[in-house]
């Protein structure tokens, strides 16, 4: 292991990337021999978060100075993860930088835990001395391999489609998902996509875009399930108005001559994924079913602002079932 670390994690995580970040500081301080009792975790504090004090340093990230500076405090060998790193104060950063200075010889390793830019004074350093290692955001088939993986761990069997059963009912909150293996150990036998279905109820917290994924696909039970899954958390102007934005891209792309002037008219850059994906899309619906979409997209619309409750989900179900359709042209 490295004296310095720098794990640098997806901008605007969410709580399976957070988990995974740090299952992945353990792993490295698991293979250099420490123990979790260890390793120090120091939370940085984010704007307005923090308890105040004075000095250079608040309160939650003073305790990285005797970390670094004398390990026997802490009664011997020691690790320091420092999460949020990106989010220390100028001078803190500044202070932090010396303190690695002054102590690179990797007795006291350090992991910084990022999702976002490091202070200069900080950055200039771990740019020179550190290992990077760029974590990306976490996809299903990556909550897939960790669920399998955290299962083997506990000694549960779980059936092929298991694991997927819990990305549907938890998205990619790892630490829901370890709770719920954690449930899963009194089951004998095999663990069945069924049982996990029956026994938690759960509706993830998941990003829009991907049920305008399934509309692309055209997979109506998906698109249903996403769409459920989304109103828990969410509220419906917000899905209309991010398919209506989907159909207007898709109408831009259809009509630009080419990629570049498509980026442009949306405000992107050219070789961004979103702009190469809604490019490469551009054919799959005829204009008359991109006019029906954008038709149907209004009028939910005007029914979710003028007519009762009631009639909202079954007028979004409409929706997302014919839009499966028109999407695949």
């Amino acid at each position: 292991m490295k004296a310095l670390t720098h794990l640098r994690g997806p901008p605007s995580p969410g709580p399976g990337d957070r988990r995974g970040l740090l299952d992945r500081a353990g792993d490295l301080f698991a293979g250099a021999g420490f123990e979790p009792s260890e390793v120090i975790r120091i939370d940085v504090p984010g704007r307005g978060q923090s308890v105040g004090g004075e000095g250079m340093l608040r309160p939650e990230v003073e305790p990285v100075v005797p970390a670094l500076q004398s390990g026997s405090l802490f009664g011997g060998r020691t690790g320091l993860m420092l999460m949020d790193a990106h989010l220390l104060q100028a001078d803190e950063a500044t202070v932090l930088a010396d303190l690695l200075a002054h102590h690179a010889d990797g007795s006291r390793p350090v992991v910084l835990v990022t999702s976002g830019k490091l202070p200069s004074p900080l950055a200039a350093y771990v740019k020179r001395n550190a290992e990077v290692i760029p974590v990306r955001k976490l996809a299903d088939r990556d909550v897939a391999g960790w669920v399998r993986t955290a299962a083997r761990r506990r000694g549960l069997r779980l059936r092929s489609d298991a694991a997927q059963a819990l990305i549907q009912r938890f998205g990619s909150d790892l630490g829901a998902i370890d709770q719920a293996l954690e449930q899963l150990g009194t089951v004998e036998g095999p663990v069945t996509d069924q049982l996990i279905l029956d026994r938690f109820r759960n509706r993830p917290d998941q990003p829009l875009w991907k049920l305008t994924d399934a509309l692309a696909r055209g997979v109506v039970d998906e698109a249903i399930r996403r769409l459920h899954d989304f109103l828990t958390h969410g509220h419906p102007l917000v899905l209309v108005a991010t398919i209506e934005n989907d159909l207007r891209r898709r109408a831009l792309a259809a009509a630009a001559p080419d990629i570049t002037t498509f980026a442009e008219w949306t405000g992107a850059k050219p070789d961004a994924y979103p702009t190469r994906k809604a490019w490469q899309a551009r054919q799959a619906m005829s204009r008359e079913d991109l006019n029906r979409a954008v038709d149907a997209v209004r009028r939910a619309d005007a029914t979710l602002k003028g007519m009762p409750e009631e009639t909202h989900l079954p007028t979004l179900e409409r929706l997302v079932t014919a839009l499966c359709y028109w999407y695949r042209g």
